[in-house]
């Protein structure tokens, strides 16, 4: 049991790659209930969040705190299916929120260009000129979208695990690397990896639904145990604010403590108990 994050452009094969190695392994794969799930979150519609994920991610700017909201609500959605693993998912940087966590397989695919052009072409009925300043001005805006959105570059290939090229290799040539390599023992859930989706999971949980009121909050779970950090204001000034988080919090379920932290001196970590714990 694991889960496969592929990283994919436009016309590179990520998507027919990523429903074959689901259907081989008897995986789900997801990919577009995600879009769709963060927008109604987020209230935008999805049409509006499709062109923020293809173009420069400029939207985002006119709503309040949107790269915040949008993280918090894209994290949540995609672990909130990851937590019951045999899953294959495909787009919008995965891999960025499941770094340290063993049984993830992160997979980047690229293809040869000449291939993309002609593809591009043939679809949009353009010329092979027009088609290679699309599919290179694609690319950029895509890189733009990781390095401002996510703080990665999604060219860097030390983010995954494994980088194949369509190219010799043919799709079904991926395929089979992939489901071979994902089979492996490094790559099988843990109780302890199973555990850290579920700290997070239950973290961007009570992120969700902090974001309208600290928007720039830090959220660590453990067990039950939520820790709250924010390093803009300070709880201890802010009885209101603080009151907020705590019944905020405490009605997510899955929820058992609270514990608030403020961050200053050099992010030094102050804790607050939460107060109503044991009443």
């Amino acid at each position: 049991m694991s889960i496969v994050t592929i990283s994919r452009g436009s016309y590179s094969n990520g998507k027919q790659i990523a429903e074959k190695v689901a259907s081989e392994m008897n995986y789900e794969c997801i990919s577009r209930d995600i879009l769709l799930e963060s927008s109604q979150e987020l209230n935008i519609p999805e049409i509006k969040l499709i062109r923020a994920l293809h173009d420069a991610p400029s939207i985002l700017e006119r709503f309040s705190h949107g790269k915040e909201r949008y993280l918090c609500h894209i994290r949540k959605s995609l672990l909130q299916h990851l937590q019951k693993d045999n899953v294959v998912y495909h787009g919008l940087a995965g891999h960025f929120f499941l770094m340290n966590i063993n049984h993830v397989f992160k997979v980047r695919i690229t293809s040869d260009i000449q291939n993309r052009v002609k593809e591009e072409t043939r679809r949009e009925n353009i010329s092979e000129e027009k088609a290679l300043y699309t599919l290179k001005k694609d690319d950029e805006e895509r890189r733009k979208w990781g390095l401002q959105v996510y703080g990665i570059d999604t060219w860097d290939s030390r983010l995954y695990d494994m980088v194949l090229h369509i190219g010799l290799l043919t799709v079904d040539d991926a395929v089979d690397i992939i489901c071979h390599t994902v089979k492996k023992p490094i790559f099988r859930t843990t109780r302890e990896s199973q555990k850290k989706i579920e700290d997070m999971f239950l973290s961007a949980k009570v992120h969700a639904a902090l974001i309208d009121v600290l928007p720039t909050a830090i959220v660590e779970a453990d067990n039950g145990i939520v820790t709250v950090g924010n390093s803009e204001i300070s709880f201890y000034n802010n009885k209101n604010l603080l009151n907020q988080v705590i019944s905020i919090s405490e009605k997510v379920e899955g929820v058992t403590k609270v514990i608030l932290s403020n961050f200053f001196d050099n992010n030094k970590r102050h804790d607050m108990i939460n107060p109503f714990h044991n009443i």
